[in-house]
């Protein structure tokens, strides 16, 4: 058997934009082929009092992204006297990965936040460094079970005699809730619990939701 720098550790990461709000959720499991190593490890990681990360795959490479990301935000913070924006955030992030490129972050990454208008934006990111805004993505084990989904009930895509209005926070939180609790039927690496993080001009909100455990 070779040796692989990389372990796949499961679980799944979503964020939405709103008008004025942007939602990142993650389930709780951590697990290893058929093994749960913890059912209480969000993928869900507050970087600034406007910004969250999302970030699912190889565990160890999720909490080395964020640590350095932490340490660069920090460093800014200091020299200007302020939080790094959310599209600042995403532009740093990306060169982040891309400087990685040759042994690259085994990371599905999606970063949300409010943006300089008071918009909820929300950034996907490919492994090396790529990212684009969009209003919804889905990444992770489950993600090819919650894209279809969320193009249906966030995109409206090839619907007849629908009207196209964009949900409110709460019908959003609602439906995050109903597409995890559908991805945990189907994926046993998202499961126990899903943890939902509400980011507003206010700041940043958390809500937990049970999924099955088995």
């Amino acid at each position: 058997m070779s040796f692989s720098p990389y372990a796949s550790n499961g679980g799944t990461v979503l964020g939405v934009s709103g008008a004025d709000f942007a939602i990142i959720a993650s389930d709780t499991r951590l697990s290893e082929g058929y093994s749960i190593h913890t059912r209480n490890s969000p993928k869900t990681y507050k970087l600034t009092d406007g910004t969250v990360l999302g970030s699912a795959g190889f565990h160890g490479d999720a909490l080395t992204l964020v640590k350095r990301i932490g340490q660069r935000i920090t460093h800014y913070k200091f020299t200007h006297g302020k939080d790094m924006s959310t599209p600042a955030v995403a532009q740093m992030l990306a060169t982040m990965l891309y400087g990685k490129r040759f042994f690259p972050y085994y990371t599905n990454n999606i970063l949300g936040g409010i943006d300089a208008d008071g918009k909820g934006c929300v950034f996907s990111f490919d492994p090396v460094g790529s990212y684009e805004r969009e209003v919804f993505r889905a990444g992770g084990s489950a993600s090819s079970l919650l894209q279809p989904l969320l193009d249906n009930q966030f995109g409206f895509k090839n619907q007849q005699n629908h009207d196209g209005v964009p949900l409110t926070k709460d019908q959003t939180v609602g439906l995050v809730k109903d597409i995890f609790t559908s991805a945990a039927e189907r994926d046993i690496y998202t499961g126990d619990c899903v943890e939902i993080s509400i980011i507003t001009k206010d700041g940043i909100e958390k809500q937990r939701f049970d999924l099955r455990k088995d």
